[in-house]
């Protein structure tokens, strides 16, 4: 079942990220085999996710450029941008298996709860801008702008209405189906959406609906032209359908694929250009992040329980990522769509994944010309759908909730990224996060210290007093202390935050999600001491501000 949502997803992703859609199986097929095999992650699925289109994309653009400007002509640029895009994942696969071996799991603890969240969205804006053209077959220049450049998040945004008018007519109708089927089927028929994956309707649909409804040409076929709305449109099969290097073929299924004859291998020299650098931590660091953050979203919804070694887990994902960027493969992450299914699946251990990325490369194998009936219209359609959950108004609203100052982060953080990009985005969040964090008091000399005080009760028990402010940039060591003295002792701990000024929501968040830990393990995590603070959302994990000065601070 998860080989059949992961399929058009994985094609569509890859697509979507300037690179071959053939890319983006290869990316699953090392993520199902590869990462199974280091990791001792359950039910993760690995593989290219919609959260790294932006910033593939974004590496593709830029190395098109820098080619072009080498004198490269057009397909010539985007064969070689694609190559320089595969060096910069090798570097950034190798980050990761440092970022793992050096104990980098702790990396999605860093960042502030709602600056994250700000991230997603944005990415979830970014995903629907873009692929709204292309469900509605929308031509490429009028998506650039006067020097023939792509236009940056905003200006694409600013655009998007006026682009959307130059659709075109039969290929909209396949982008719309896809639409209706991917946003219908789970409102309308929620019961045959949770049995039957709403990708695989969109396929079954959209492939006879392009290839003879609208006689949307056979690969290798002359382009179709029409008139419509007083215009002429031309379908054109390398256009608007998928194109997996083959050559033609008039049957289906009568010819294997030569995986050999798909293999695009890395060009390093883009290594010194410094813009190159720009991406590679972009691709190491929010890599890392977002699959550290479904890795522990799928803990979460184990039945069993079972927790990933999420240092393990992310050497994995480098070293299957800096593997596959050496074959043509996009890079990959812990995917939480397909990990929630394979969950609902009924999935017991990691084989799943295993299986999954095995069915895939026998598809790419034995049935390469199917894959080059899908409509790429259709993919577009599953692309917006997974960036409107991304930036679904709920997500809002969830932020609302735990407070007012958390919005303001999360808004901050979506402009910062589509005004600039991912990593300075998440900047300008932390930033306003802080900003908020010292005009509620904190003092500057706990910034990254949590001046805590640590007291043995009894055998059983320790606790551990903070003091000043306990907030998501000093996290990580009031963390470390909390393992050290508790689950790696078998302790239970008492946290007492009563003197300090300041808790942030990141901070009452982690402690939530620690005091899990301890259950699993027959011991208790208690938080005393905030009966002083004020809590102005009421939300359990809403940030606490002390109402009355502290007379004993450590």
């Amino acid at each position: 079942m998860v080989f059949l949502i992961a399929l058009p997803l994985c094609l569509g992703i890859a697509g979507a990220s300037g690179c071959p859609p053939i890319a983006g199986i290869y990316t699953a097929i090392a993520g199902g085999i590869i990462a199974t095999l280091l990791s001792n992650s359950q039910l993760t699925i690995k593989g290219p996710a919609a959260g790294l289109i932006v910033i593939v994309l974004g590496c593709v653009a830029d190395c098109t450029t820098f080619a072009k400007d080498a004198g490269l002509s057009e397909g010539d640029a985007a064969l070689a941008a694609y190559k320089m895009m595969l060096a910069v994942a090798v570097i950034s696969g190798l980050m990761q298996i440092a970022f793992g071996a050096l104990k980098g799991g702790v990396l999605g603890d860093f960042f502030p709860s709602s600056a994250v969240h700000g991230l997603l969205a944005s990415i979830g804006v970014i995903i629907m801008a873009k692929q709204l053209p292309v469900a509605f077959g929308v031509p490429k220049e009028f998506l650039m702008d006067a020097h023939g450049h792509s236009f940056e998040p905003l200006d694409l945004i600013m655009h998007l209405p006026t682009a959307l008018t130059h659709f075109n007519p039969l290929i909209a109708v396949i982008g719309i189906t896809g639409l209706i089927i991917m946003f219908g089927m789970p409102s309308f028929f929620p019961k045959l959406a949770k049995r039957v994956p709403a990708q695989l309707i969109v396929l079954i649909a959209t492939i006879p609906l392009a290839l003879f409804v609208l006689h949307v040409p056979f690969p290798g076929a002359a382009d179709y032209t029409y008139s419509a709305f007083g215009g002429s449109f031309t379908l054109a099969a390398k256009k608007h359908l998928v194109n997996v290097p083959l050559d033609a073929v008039q049957t289906l299924g009568t010819r294997a694929l030569d995986l050999t004859r798909m293999v695009v291998f890395p060009d390093f020299s883009i290594l010194k250009q410094v813009f190159a650098w720009k991406w590679i931590a972009l691709f190491a660091i929010i890599g890392s992040l977002e699959s550290l953050l479904s890795s522990k979203a799928v803990d979460t919804l184990d039945p069993l329980k079972r927790k990933t070694d999420l240092n393990r887990d992310l050497l994995a994902v480098g070293v299957a990522n800096t593997v596959v960027a050496f074959l043509g493969g996009i890079p990959m992450i812990a995917e939480i769509v397909r990990s929630r299914a394979n969950i609902d699946n009924g999935a017991k251990s990691k084989f799943s994944n295993m299986f999954h990325g095995m069915f895939l490369l026998a598809a790419v194998a034995f049935i390469p010309t199917l894959l080059n009936l899908i409509p790429l219209a259709a993919l577009a359609a599953m692309l917006v759908f997974t960036g409107s959950r991304l930036a679904h108004p709920r997500e809002f609203a969830h932020v609302y909730h735990i407070g007012r100052e958390q919005v303001v982060v999360f808004v901050a953080t979506i402009i910062g990224v589509l005004a600039t990009d991912l990593l300075v985005g998440i900047f300008i969040g932390m930033g306003v996060k802080l900003l908020i964090h010292f005009m509620h008091g904190m003092p500057m000399t706990s910034l990254f210290r949590p001046f805590l005080n640590i007291e043995q009760i009894d055998d059983k028990t320790c606790r551990i007093a903070a003091g000043k402010s306990a907030v998501f940039s000093n996290w990580l060591l009031f963390r470390s202390q909390i393992y050290q003295y508790g689950l790696l002792q078998d302790k239970n701990v008492i946290v007492d935050l009563s003197e300090t000024i300041l808790v942030d929501h990141t901070t009452m968040e982690k402690l939530h999600e620690l005091s899990r830990d301890f259950e699993s393990k027959g011991l208790t995590l208690q938080v005393i001491g905030l009966d002083q603070h004020l809590n102005p959302s009421q939300h359990p994990q809403g940030t606490r501000i002390r109402s009355q000065p502290v007379t004993h601070a450590h």
